[in-house]
């Protein structure tokens, strides 16, 4: 499964908040074994977050999208991702329903906050208030990090890929010295090889074959200075 992830915000744009969201779920979807292929930062802008939300529908089997959601004036993804797939934005009665069980009433919150695509599946926000919505393969989740971690775990099953398995090994040698045997590595073994310069060098081995990955990370040992 190939997914893509929209964050959208002016306040990551201009570094103002670190861009915690995508990193999370970055990490949780491939824990699931799914591949994230492009991960895109937009403005809170209707027409940038339909665009790159119709592209991203286009090349992968979903697009994950946080950031956005609420009643101020700024909050225009869900227009935008409804824009994507040529729908209006409308009331919805289940959204509404959620946050009048939960004590909100009618003048607590801005009407626009349960005002989700016409065709959505919508998303209940147990750490917050308001909703998220599913169109399509399109996933839309809160930019609060604590709100969008529980949305995504109501549908996490949702996503589902290849387990990989990864060891990593820290060799005490500069990374250039290493490309012959990263070479090595795949030529001989079934493995992709990341490879992360600090103190050390951190090379990460990955497979979907947990046996062929403890070779492959055997056969560099044996070959490398390790720390």
């Amino acid at each position: 499964m190939n997914v893509g992830i929209v964050t959208v915000g002016d306040e990551l744009l201009v570094g103002d908040t670190e861009n915690t969201n995508a990193t999370w779920l970055c990490g949780r979807l491939a824990d699931r074994g799914v591949v994230v292929r492009r991960v895109t930062v937009v403005p809170d802008e209707v027409g940038e977050i339909a665009r790159v939300v119709n592209e991203y529908h286009a090349e992968y089997d979903a697009v994950v999208v946080t950031g956005g959601l609420g009643p101020t004036h700024d909050d225009v993804t869900m227009e935008g991702v409804a824009a994507a797939f040529g729908q209006e934005v409308v009331a919805n009665e289940t959204a509404a329903t959620w946050l009048a069980d939960r004590g909100y009433g009618a003048g607590d919150l801005a009407a626009e906050t349960t005002h989700l695509p016409a065709d959505c599946r919508p998303l209940r926000n147990e750490a917050g208030v308001a909703p998220g919505a599913a169109v399509e393969s399109a996933y839309v989740l809160p930019g609060v990090p604590a709100e969008m971690r529980a949305m995504f775990e109501s549908v996490a099953d949702e996503f589902e890929g290849t387990p990989t398995h990864t060891v990593a090994v820290d060799v005490d040698e500069p990374e250039s010295a290493l490309l012959d045997r990263f070479t090595a590595l795949q030529e001989r073994f079934d493995v992709s090889v990341g490879s992360y310069p600090g103190e050390s060098v951190t090379v990460k081995i990955t497979a979907t074959d947990r046996d062929e990955v403890e070779r492959a990370a055997d056969w560099l040992r044996g070959r490398s200075e390790v720390v």
